[in-house]
């Protein structure tokens, strides 16, 4: 089990904390972090996009000159694709771009980047994080004196006070245990814990 240092919000070791191995110690699979974080965009796709082609847009019933004799090249619509006001070639129609993945492969890929950042030693635990009041600079020193950079911060329970603090902080985000993914974990640099989290997240992906 690997071992982590726990920090107050000063910066300030209080203690270690054993991680398990069944979370914080897999093996990682690439393929399904890659996966993980393909579904998530793609889910994320409105789909809404939509362009007419030749069958659908209005006009073009009639062939605009004889086959031969003018001169022209043969046309048998003004609402073909290569005239001005014509139909789109292939044109993208509303789809659903969201497939599924097992829960298994979720886990293993969620579990396989925890274990990632606590290789690169980009996991800060802290004992607690609790403020008095509404305050982003509060947030920004606690950020400050445990070295955390781009992180995401994730909590047991949603905490107002904690989450508004951390809203304005450019590339810092907050996120509460049933609500971690992986491409969120992956796009910030540092994961920021309290030991109530790390302990839930243990109970839920152990």
């Amino acid at each position: 089990m690997a071992n982590v240092s726990v920090y107050n919000m000063e910066g300030k070791e209080v203690g270690t904390m054993e991680l398990n191995d069944a979370v914080f110690g897999v093996e990682v699979n690439e393929h399904l972090v890659h996966m993980a974080v393909l579904q998530q965009l793609a889910n994320n796709r409105q789909g809404t996009q939509k362009a007419k082609t030749r069958s659908e847009v209005s006009g073009g019933g009639r062939k605009p000159w004889r086959q031969k004799g003018t001169g022209h090249a043969r046309q048998g619509s003004t609402r073909a694709p290569q005239w001005t006001g014509g139909g789109v070639v292939f044109a993208p129609v509303p789809r659903d771009y969201s497939f599924k993945m097992n829960k298994k492969e979720k886990r293993a890929a969620l579990k396989s980047v925890l274990t990632a950042k606590v290789q690169e030693n980009k996991v800060v635990i802290l004992d607690e994080l609790k403020f008095d009041e509404i305050k982003t600079k509060a947030m920004v020193n606690v950020l400050n004196n445990v070295k955390a950079e781009k992180a995401i911060v994730v909590l047991k329970e949603n905490d107002e006070k904690v989450v508004l603090s951390a809203r304005n902080i450019a590339d810092v985000q907050t996120s509460l245990v049933n609500t971690i993914n992986v491409y969120d974990i992956l796009k910030h640099n540092t994961l920021v814990m309290t030991k109530e989290a790390v302990q839930a997240i243990e109970e839920v992906y152990a």
